[in-house]
């Protein structure tokens, strides 16, 4: 029904689908409800969309004229014959694309074809295979590639690849599907990479989810981190640090993990990049899910000796990962646990022993030793107070209380 004859009015400017929730703001524009309050509350703009004007007023009104308008027309339609010779809408939508594609490469209005692209595959997922089945997604990429390999972009080079991931991004990208085997290749992944470090803070969200939902495919990401270095995890670690965005923030340590859990290597980059340092300074101030995803990134950092290292030479290390033990939650005990283990093991240093007992971390794991369940914690536990516990015995600070758990 909705690519029927349709008022423009009824479309939501945002997102070029039928209204059915619309509300007007302060420029008398109106749009999709959820649309404009992801676009000021999730995007933090403060624009109108649809004349970029400035705004100070973000109020949103129901239109319930326009609603009932879009209502009645609906039941209108419905009620109509259908007419069977009608030529099918996909055909008229594959000539519109292909126009555009054929412009991509040609035209120096590359943003205009990408919007009016992006208008019509967000119609629903009848005009997203249109769209790939088309030649759309090569047409796109190819100038994606294009414009990202160029060293100097001007302003509309930077508005057309970041528009061109504003469209990417929408697209299914499972193992199976074209969409991925076109944007996993090598060029298109070293694009999107470059986004993801110089683009706007909207086009950056829509490159890691692209890198997401191929991260989810098992992607081999060595190729990637040996081209781009330390600069990709700055760019993720940046995102880990979105406090706007917690989405952004989110996927990005999703990534991060996927990235370190396949290769050392990677870990190495990352460590180099100050990944130990950002989440010592943020794990204090996290809610638990994201506390969990920290410690996780943590512990495979802790593997590698320069992680170790970064974490103990860290003046807050030692004292943040002792705090969150058996206070946010038991997977994240459980992880603050192997982190301590592992540097205790290899690199147990004088000033790494006396921090963990000044901070309470030594009276924290003889708590654990009390509390049900945690058999594998446990182990670790008693392996660090045996490991350790002559010298946290001399120390003036030892409670006289724990000398029967420390051999």
């Amino acid at each position: 029904m909705e690519n029927i004859d349709y008022p423009p009015d009824f479309r939501c400017p945002i997102s070029r689908e039928i209204m059915k929730e619309p509300v007007t703001i302060v420029t008398g524009v109106s749009y999709e409800r959820k649309h404009i309050d992801k676009w000021f509350n999730v995007y933090k703009k403060k624009t109108c969309p649809a004349t970029m004007q400035p705004l100070d007023d973000f109020d949103m009104t129901p239109n319930h004229t326009l609603k009932r308008l879009i209502l009645a027309w609906r039941e209108t339609l419905a009620a109509a014959p259908s007419s069977s010779s009608s030529p099918a809408q996909p055909s008229v939508k594959h000539g519109e694309m292909v126009s555009l594609f054929n412009a991509l490469d040609s035209s120096p209005f590359k943003v205009t074809c990408l919007k009016k692209i992006r208008a019509i595959i967000q119609l629903g997922d009848d005009t997203r295979s249109e769209f790939v089945n088309s030649g759309g997604l090569e047409a796109v990429v190819r100038m994606l590639v294009n414009q990202t390999a160029v060293d100097n972009c001007d302003l509309d080079s930077f508005q057309s690849f970041e528009e061109a991931l504003g469209l990417l991004h929408l697209l299914p990208l499972s193992k199976e599907d074209k969409a991925f085997q076109v944007l996993s290749k090598s060029e298109p992944m070293k694009s999107v990479a470059t986004v993801l470090q110089r683009g706007s803070s909207e086009a950056r969200f829509h490159a890691i989810i692209i890198f997401r939902k191929i991260a989810k495919t098992g992607f081999d990401w060595n190729q990637l981190v040996e081209d781009r270095g330390t600069d990709l995890f700055k760019s993720l670690l940046e995102l880990v640090c979105d406090e706007i965005c917690s989405k952004a923030s989110s996927y990005a340590l999703e990534l991060l993990f996927e990235i370190l859990a396949s290769s050392k290597k990677s870990r190495s980059k990352a460590i180099e990049a100050g990944a130990v340092c950002v989440l010592i300074e943020l794990l204090p101030d996290s809610n638990r899910s994201k506390c969990e995803k920290m410690l996780l990134l943590m512990k495979l950092l802790c593997e590698c000796p320069e992680g170790r290292t970064a974490l103990v030479d860290h003046g807050l290390g030692i004292a943040v990962v002792s705090k969150i033990l058996v206070q946010v939650s038991y997977t994240a005990t459980k992880l603050g646990v192997k982190i301590l283990c592992l540097v205790s093991s290899f690199q147990p240093t004088e000033r790494f022993l006396e921090e963990m007992l000044t901070y309470g971390a030594v009276k924290k794991l003889v708590t654990l030793l009390h509390l049900e369940g945690l058999c594998s914690t446990k182990k670790r536990v008693l392996d660090m107070l045996k490991l350790h516990g002559n010298a946290w015995r001399r120390h003036p600070c030892f409670p006289c209380d724990m000398k029967d758990y420390l051999g």
